[in-house]
């Protein structure tokens, strides 16, 4: 037996004992899922996309899980347990998290499970090492219950020098390909909300299969704007593209300047965006993003533009997350 094959079955095994292990294709929709208290639907109910070459058909909406909502908050398991079951409900398949929000991978471990051959799973880790990357995964893994992920991603990689780290000796990517190798990771990706064209250079180092990057209706007017410099490389290597930061924190909701119907529909009609995720704060404020995304319609360059316009004068208070490393 092989050290990783070891290491494989020593994460199984952790899993099963911790909770429980539930494996299978993500994504199967063919029959009616009914587990638990929650009923998924056996078809679409949000437009849906390929996400790049992952070759998985992803909901134009997913669920994030941070932004300072129950999902990520420790002592709010039953709200966090609410949004993520309705979640399921409504018709959300793409679920997102990191080891680094709080007790979202924990809160997710406690109602996906049951679920996990019909979602997309993926969660993150800002470590820059093997090692510290395989221990943050390990952890991961029993946050969720689950034994493999649809997509492990480097999380906030902010600067060239970080994507030199990354690419080490024994840098982070070297935990990502064992975990490929072995099955416990579908896909990569590489995330960031900092500096667009450091996401862009891991692009075309590294044939990641997804980014998640910050994108939305404001970012528009900032100095150096992710999808000019993001989009088109992705494009190019066929990444999936997930939106984050849509509403940035709720800020370009304020009377005066977008709705959720500009926001959301702004960034899903950019070409190369997949799909986006929008963490929530209550099961109310789900229902609405839902029903936006449901009735999305692709923008015109016309619409595109009187948005952009809307944000002209607002963008600096609505891309302050730029600045976090």
């Amino acid at each position: 037996m092989t050290k990783k094959t070891t290491r494989r079955n020593f994460i199984m095994t952790s899993v099963a004992v911790t909770g429980g292990i539930v494996g299978g294709a993500a994504m199967n929709k063919q029959t009616q899922t009914k587990v638990a208290s929650v009923e998924i639907p056996t078809t679409s109910t949000i437009p849906e996309r390929v996400l790049g070459k992952t070759g998985v058909k992803v909901p134009l909406l997913g669920l994030g899980g941070a932004g300072r909502t129950p999902v990520d908050k420790s002592g709010k398991e039953k709200e966090a347990v609410a949004i993520i079951e309705t979640a399921l409900s409504l018709g959300i398949r793409y679920f997102d998290t990191a080891a680094s929000y709080g007790a979202s991978e924990e809160h997710f471990g406690k109602v996906l499970p049951a679920y996990r051959n019909d979602i997309f799973l993926a969660t993150k880790t800002g470590r820059r090492d093997r090692d510290g990357a395989w221990r943050e995964l390990e952890r991961s893994l029993k946050r969720l219950n689950t034994d493999y992920l649809d997509s492990w991603q480097l999380h906030h990689v902010s600067f060239m020098e970080t994507l030199d780290q990354i690419f080490g000796n024994q840098g982070v990517i070297k935990a990502m390909e064992e975990a490929k190798e072995q099955g416990i990771v579908k896909f990569s990706g590489i995330t960031g909300h900092h500096e667009p064209d450091v996401i862009a250079e891991g692009l075309r180092r590294y044939p990641f299969d997804t980014t998640l990057v910050s994108i939305n209706a404001a970012d528009k007017h900032h100095p150096r704007p992710f999808a000019p410099a993001v989009l088109p490389v992705a494009q190019q290597k066929n990444v999936g593209v997930i939106g984050m930061k849509i509403p940035a924190y709720g800020k370009l909701l304020q009377p005066g300047v977008l709705n959720m119907q500009e926001a959301m529909g702004y960034v899903l009609s950019l070409a190369g965006v997949h799909c986006c995720i929008i963490a929530t704060e209550s099961v109310e404020m789900l229902q609405s993003n839902v029903r936006v995304a449901q009735q999305f319609q692709q923008l015109t360059q016309q619409d595109m533009g009187a948005i952009e316009q809307k944000t002209a004068s607002v963008w600096q208070e609505n891309t302050f997350f730029r600045a976090w490393t």
